[in-house]
């Protein structure tokens, strides 16, 4: 049987396989391509930089090892990094080599001419707490990595935003775009890196604003006829973090010239660091010129945090508020709340105001009741759990059914119809909704709002399906 490159890889896959946690393989080896094998040397294609950089600093050894086993001691791993023209060795035992069918990243447009004697310019338009060359952050000091808890809905953001504080500028995630649902911990994790920044960088100039306030100050600009002012105010910020941008969808004044800005900032070596409802895939109205310039760094999303991350939120605010709480209460809220971890700190606090207020003692029963008030009273995103179960429901069948493996027809369409429903009425990215629903890739969710969409216009009876489940949707 001959020796080739994909066979080497499967056997170095089942032994790294066993040695890892599952949900490690899945994200950092089921996306690898093995590509050749020449003189001994294994060639292997990863997604980015930043996918090349985790590996070597994370699972170098067990790769040297199951290399070893397969080739021997004079076995080399080469890496072909997609999408980047970067050379450079970063150990003995690995190389790193340009793909042959890269794109260079190189910026297109002509940079607006900046001089560093710029930061003695006075600021030429107002934004609260800044003053002349004075320029305050606008971060939230209550905002930090100590109060952001890790999980496994968060922990490649989170780990990027430690590396980015680390180094602003020095790191492939630059940009960093931070992106996910309502009240998820966009705002905490970029105030939280700004704040690390000016921590243990305190000379670096940090700036936090939304981009709705960006917008206004460059409209401002524009009337005052001090745009070119606006522009180099921005040139001298040394990490600049802008909160939703999706907001500059559809002003294409703006985006101009934050494209300009952007373009400066990450050709000096400066940090950006950005927040979104949506992956940069998913943003409509946006310049494709903008979005490639987003998914030059890393895009990390934060989805809704499990149940043994909402109990230790609960937990760890408990303890910074200087709260007690037995755990069975604590647990029946987590339980009980799934959104966001907005909604669910603000239901541990009315339940501390309830019982202080009204001299009770704080039980599951009064739980009970604040919750379903809160979750009834609270104006939120649907989320793909509930959808799951309202179509489980209408199809009398169990969420369990609905995400099997099976290719019965009206569980395939149930099915169909739960990742439909999820892509209108979320801002879950295709992944997510395609994890949360029976471990699916995007391509298939993909299909089944294809599928919805054609069946709706055809089928009078599969219209009424969707009709029923919207309306129950909607209650």
């Amino acid at each position: 049987m001959s020796v080739t490159a994909q066979s080497v890889w499967n056997n170095c896959l089942n032994f790294i396989k066993d040695n890892i946690q599952p949900q490690a393989y899945k994200t950092w080896f089921e996306p690898i391509i093995a590509v050749k094998l020449q003189d001994n040397a294994l060639s292997i294609q990863v997604p980015s930089k930043f996918f090349y950089e985790w590996l070597e600093e994370h699972y170098v050894k067990v790769l040297k090892v199951s290399l070893t086993k397969e080739l021997g001691e004079t076995a080399k791993l080469v890496y072909i990094i997609k999408m980047e023209n970067t050379y450079g060795n970063k150990q003995p035992f690995t190389e790193r080599i340009p793909s042959s069918n890269r794109t260079s990243v190189k910026a297109q447009d002509v940079d607006i001419p900046f001089d560093n004697k710029s930061r003695e310019l006075k600021n030429p338009f107002v934004i609260p707490g800044i003053r002349n060359v004075k320029i305050e952050s606008q971060l939230n000091p209550n905002y930090s990595f100590e109060n952001f808890l890790e999980g496994d809905s968060n922990r490649l953001a989170r780990s990027a935003g430690l590396a980015v504080a680390a180094k602003p500028g020095g790191t492939s995630f630059n940009p960093l775009l931070i992106f996910g649902g309502v009240g998820l911990g966009k705002t905490h994790l970029a105030h939280a890196i700004g704040v690390d920044i000016k921590d243990k960088y305190p000379e670096k100039t940090v700036l936090y604003i939304s981009a709705e306030k960006f917008t206004q100050q460059y409209i401002d600009s524009v009337k005052k006829n001090n745009r070119n002012d606006f522009i180099h105010f921005y040139q001298i910020i040394d990490v600049l973090i802008i909160d939703d941008v999706q907001f500059l969808s559809g002003k294409s004044g703006t985006q101009d010239v934050f494209f300009h800005i952007f373009n400066h900032l990450h050709q000096n070596g400066k940090q950006v660091i950005l927040t979104s409802d949506k992956a940069p895939v998913d943003m409509q109205d946006i310049e494709q010129r903008l979005l490639s310039r987003f998914k030059w760094g890393l895009s990390a999303e934060l989805q809704h945090p499990d149940f043994e991350t909402r109990v230790s939120i609960l937990k760890n605010k408990l303890y910074r508020d200087g709260v007690e709480m037995p755990d069975d209460i604590i647990e029946y809220v987590a339980k009980n709340i799934k959104t966001n971890v907005r909604e669910l700190e603000g239901a541990i606090i009315s339940l501390i105001a309830q019982s202080s207020f009204n001299k009770k003692e704080i039980t599951i029963d009064l739980a009970k009741q604040i919750v379903e008030k809160f979750v009834k009273n609270t104006k939120r995103e649907v989320s793909i759990d509930y959808i799951q179960k309202v179509v489980s429901d209408y199809f009398q069948m169990d969420v369990d059914t609905l995400q099997s493996k099976t290719r019965k027809r009206h569980i395939v369409q149930a099915r169909q119809l739960a990742m439909f429903f999820a892509k209108k009425m979320t801002k879950a990215s295709l992944a997510s909704i395609g994890s949360q629903i029976g471990k699916r890739d995007h391509a298939t969710v993909l299909h089944a709002c294809k599928t919805v969409n054609n069946l709706s216009s055809t089928d009078k009876q599969f219209r009424k399906y969707v009709e029923d489940i919207t309306k129950k949707l909607s209650v």
